[in-house]
């Protein structure tokens, strides 16, 4: 019974934030994730990453003409770019700071606790 409750606690301490970031242009989401590793170090926190993830990759073949010439198409493509950060110990100062944080137009913020 006693190795439960250390079990318990232990996953307790080791809370950490994940950070995910995407974005369409890749400088963008270089520039923001700097931003967000530079924001937490300011105050005090440890900081993994940034990891880029694999990029996602949308294609769409269009026809060119609406009825007639099947043959001449058109190719484009997406591509979504991912960064990952982690915060293993984080301070409410650190969460604070990421939630005044400005990020440019265009990246996509998804946090988990």
């Amino acid at each position: 019974m006693p190795t439960q409750t250390k079990k318990k606690s232990e996953s307790h301490e080791q809370q950490k934030i994940r950070i995910k970031l995407k974005a369409y242009d890749n400088k963008v989401i270089d520039k923001s994730a700097k931003q967000i590793v530079d924001t937490i170090e300011r105050n005090g926190g440890k900081v993994v990453g940034p990891v880029p993830l694999p990029t996602e990759i949308h294609k769409y073949t269009v026809n060119r003409s609406t009825f007639i010439d099947k043959n001449s198409r058109e190719q484009f493509e997406m591509r979504v770019h991912k960064r990952l950060v982690e915060i293993p110990n984080y301070t409410p100062k650190i969460i604070d700071s990421l939630q005044n944080l400005s990020l440019p137009a265009g990246v996509d913020i998804e946090i988990k606790m």
